[in-house]
């Protein structure tokens, strides 16, 4: 079973920064052939795609975030990073990893963005 562990997520002032990771416990062939994103849910909302990383390294980002947020991963280690800049109050919520895999969908179990003063 594939499993993904997410970290990083905390309490930051608007304007601050965050790096969140996730973790997957995949082979290195399925997590170099998988493409990586990042989800969010804002309370009471439905959630969202914040950014991809496909396997070959082509990056897709949700306007509302795009030129704040960068997604990158390391195939060696099967991580996924989400380097978060210029955060916003609107920007909390938790932030789940997901990994898509031969039609498989794998989720982790979230971390929690809070950005207030």
């Amino acid at each position: 079973q594939v499993q993904l562990v997410e970290s990083g997520g905390g309490l930051v002032q608007p304007g601050g920064s965050l790096r969140l990771s996730c973790a997957a416990s995949t082979t290195i062939s399925m997590f170099s052939s998988s493409t990586m994103a990042w989800y969010r849910q804002a309370p009471g909302k439905q959630r969202e795609l914040a950014a991809t990383i496909t396997s070959t390294g082509s990056k897709h980002y949700a306007d509302s975030v795009k030129g704040r947020f960068t997604i990158s991963r390391d195939n060696a280690t099967k991580t996924v990073y989400l380097n978060m800049n210029s955060l916003r109050p609107e920007d909390t919520g938790v932030y789940y990893c997901s990994l898509f895999h031969r039609l498989n969908n794998y989720w982790g179990q979230g971390t929690q963005v809070t950005v207030s003063s």
